[in-house]
């Protein structure tokens, strides 16, 4: 149930973004991506193991009260759903995820270089 709340900012941030910002913004994209998976392989090598999010989803019973046309008040047995993430530890090989960080790392390297002229071209052709 987070997910709107923290979509909702971006959308607002999106609208007031200038041209270069926006520009900007989706030329970094993937070399954000990259970054943000960098730092989660190194986390996992720093544990000794992965974290998952696993959701559970729970039913918890209450009581409701409703209100007949004679204006009486009356009880009833009511269920909700609630849905909760949890994060959970798996197993992971850690050689594997080693290949994996040099591997991001290597890609990561390659981005930044092309993001960076792509952001001057977009400083270039946007300017304030």
């Amino acid at each position: 149930m987070r997910a709107p709340l923290i979509v909702l900012p971006l959308v607002i941030m999106a609208a007031c973004a200038t041209p270069r910002e926006e520009c900007i913004d989706q030329v970094t994209r993937d070399t954000k991506v990259l970054s943000s998976l960098i730092n989660e392989t190194r986390g996992n090598l720093a544990r000794g193991y992965a974290l998952d999010e696993r959701q559970e989803v729970r039913t918890v019973r209450g009581t409701c009260r409703g209100r007949n046309e004679d204006d009486t008040i009356f009880t009833f047995r009511c269920d909700e759903t609630d849905t909760v993430t949890k994060r959970v530890p798996v197993a992971i090989d850690l050689n594997a995820e080693r290949a994996k960080l040099v591997s991001l790392e290597e890609r990561f390297a390659q981005t930044q270089t092309a993001s960076n002229q792509a952001v001057l071209q977009c400083i270039a052709s946007n300017p304030e």
